[in-house]
């Protein structure tokens, strides 16, 4: 493709600190494209809204453009929205109970949206690619319909009931192109969608791999002497800290000699049960410093959700030289740990205190396996390496627009 390619990355919400796995991928990629080619011109369309556990009807920013950290970041103001009657299909929807297609439009009716936002996209032509990211908000799926001709999905897909829905399955099928994080999340949309217009890459995400942790400060700052099992990531039932907890209290239970402690760094709160008291550290929200100190202290990183479609947390981890447990339902995650051989998984408590006990007890074939992870982040997920691909593939996409 000739000339300048112009991108607008298109977000329910947007900012330097806001938590999320696919906000921090999100940020990663607009900030690095803004500098990586002259001839890529980067922005970021999103709305008023603060955060995900913000009020989707407040405006917390005000509207118009800005400079975030060299992007240029433009803000709509969102519509009220009628929460009582969205939170009555997404109930449903959570707890995978079949919803009709009047259901489904009131979903995407009463979710995040701003129709100045749909407005602008329908109405200017100097962008080349709107690029959506993640699928199940109403910013891309009334983005999509504004403008489908020109629309990308990154759609952080998992198996669950929201990309089961009729209206999801309908968005799939009208982007010109779809780009993936992982292998597996291409397969299973394969699975669901028909998507026969559409370019579709496995592309990944990226990495900052300029950081060296210390384990000696982490130890010192937080008296942590023994061995350390490590969570990153939001405490809810979600990402299945719940079952972390109950697998770690079985490990506990068989070994009852084992000294370890299994420390959660992140956001959100979970009930320690009574029996874990003495055996648990809930940290909270940590510095970057602390975070990266954390990876190079653990003994292993535990990832137990069902439901990733990346995990930023496993390559950090990895870039520290500490080897994952993984849940082994997690398509995703799994076909990472068995493409590096840089960790175990597990399908039920009893394999997970297994592995666990295992990793803590093997030294040398703990570091070959955080070594093996290493290697494969730097080969496959570096920066440099993954904005090549998103480039070379959003040219492609471009072909014939703008």
């Amino acid at each position: 493709m000739s000339g300048c390619l112009h991108i607008a990355f298109v977000t329910p919400w947007y900012g330097p600190d806001i938590p999320g796995g696919a906000e921090a991928e999100l940020r990663g990629l607009v900030e690095r494209l803004t500098q990586f080619q002259e001839d890529v011109v980067v922005e970021v369309l999103t709305t008023c809204v603060k955060e995900f556990a913000s009020d989707w009807s407040a405006n917390y920013h005000k509207p118009g453009s800005e400079v975030v950290k060299g992007v240029k970041v433009t803000r709509f103001p969102v519509r009220k929205r009628n929460t009582r009657e969205f939170d009555k299909v997404n109930f449903k929807l959570m707890n995978s109970v079949a919803v009709s297609k009047v259901e489904e439009e009131t979903f995407f009716r009463e979710m995040i949206r701003s129709p100045e936002m749909e407005e602008y996209i329908s109405a200017v032509n100097a962008i080349n690619l709107y690029v959506y990211i993640p699928y199940m908000f109403g910013t891309t799926y009334w983005g999509i319909r504004a403008c489908p001709e020109r629309s990308v999905l990154i759609p952080c897909l998992h198996d669950e009931a929201y990309a089961y829905m009729s209206l999801v399955q309908e968005m799939f099928s009208k982007v010109k192109g779809v780009a993936f994080l992982a292998q597996p999340e291409m397969d299973f949309a394969y699975t669901i969608y028909t998507m026969s217009q559409a370019k579709m890459k496995v592309l990944g995400g990226g990495v900052d791999t300029n950081y060296l942790g210390s384990p000696d400060n982490f130890r010192y700052k937080y008296g942590l002497d023994c061995p350390l099992v490590l969570y990153a990531g939001r405490k809810d039932k979600g990402k299945n800290v719940d079952g972390l907890l109950r697998g770690y209290s079985l490990f506990k239970q068989r070994y009852s000699a084992d000294n370890s402690r299994l420390v959660l760094i992140g956001g959100g709160d979970i009930k320690i049960p009574p029996e874990l008291k003495n055996h648990v550290v809930d940290l909270g929200f940590v510095s970057q410093e602390d975070k990266y100190n954390a990876y190079a202290a653990a003994s292993v990183l535990c990832q137990p959700s069902m439901n990733e479609s990346f995990s930023i947390v496993i390559m950090e981890s990895w870039l520290a030289g500490t080897p994952v447990i993984v849940n082994g339902r997690c398509a995703v995650t799994k076909d990472f740990c068995v493409a590096s051989n840089g960790g175990l998984y597990y399908d039920n408590d009893y394999e997970f205190s297994e592995a666990l006990w295992w990793i803590l007890h093997h030294k040398e074939a703990r570091g070959k396996l955080g070594a093996q992870g290493r290697k494969f982040v730097l080969d496959h997920f570096s920066w440099n390496v993954v904005l090549k691909r998103y480039i070379e593939f959003f040219c492609t996409v471009s072909v014939g627009e703008g």
